[in-house]
């Protein structure tokens, strides 16, 4: 009797569930929070899932980390900025699609669709669902085949901390200079009086040098 070996079934490109919360973004003009919005995809499975986020208008939107891998039993969070927000955007809906697949493989295992529209205000009453079903029906038709790859995205560039600033830097010297002078009342001292420093004098020096020393370091 031959034991029979069981195989897990090989997924088919497209068939894989995926999970992402929220299924659609709504920005608002006048609230400068809502511009940036956040994406959370869930990997519920038992193998890790690497990511792409492709866009039907990606000039007008900051995606962080366009492009990424999930851990099994985790979720990652995708930063979404609107960047474009400007009056004759209102009310246009764009797709987000998030397409996952398995970390040795190039084919997607699944994608999900999420829509984003810029409104004018939140106060604003939103149109009727049925209306809003039928010009978002309307326009998905139109970007069914006009989604953008990854490299298309403008990725958020992180800041890069610069050195300290010429002022600081001649401030510390100051001090510096400051600490080096003969104490007040020294009587061996080539240095001219008026040039001499007293003790409370030269401890504000130190207090001053230290705190830049803290801020040239956090720079």
């Amino acid at each position: 009797m031959q034991c029979q070996q069981h195989r897990q079934p090989e997924l088919v490109e497209g068939s894989l569930p995926v999970f992402v919360f929220p299924t659609e973004l709504v920005f608002y003009a006048d609230e400068q929070t809502s511009h940036k919005q956040v994406l959370t995809l869930y990997n519920p499975y038992e193998f890790a899932l690497k990511f792409k986020v492709l866009c039907t208008a990606p000039n007008k939107y900051t995606v962080v980390d366009a492009t990424g891998a999930v851990k099994p039993q985790c979720c990652v969070d995708i930063v979404i900025r609107h960047r474009d927000v400007r009056a004759c955007h209102y009310g246009v809906y764009d797709k987000f699609r998030l397409q996952v697949s398995e970390q040795s493989q190039r084919k997607a295992l699944g994608r999900k669709e999420v829509t984003a529209t810029l409104r004018p205000s939140a106060s604003q009453e939103p149109p009727s669902p049925r209306a809003q079903d039928e010009e978002r029906r309307i326009k998905e038709q139109f970007m069914e085949s006009e989604f953008f790859e990854q490299t298309a995205f403008q990725t958020e560039s992180r800041p890069v901390a610069g050195g300290p600033s010429l002022l600081t830097v001649l401030l510390g010297l100051v001090c510096m200079a400051a600490l080096m002078l003969p104490t007040l009342g020294e009587q061996e001292s080539t240095v001219p009086v008026y040039l001499h420093l007293s003790v409370n004098k030269k401890l504000v020096a130190a207090y001053v040098l230290g705190l830049l020393t803290m801020v040239i370091l956090r720079t």
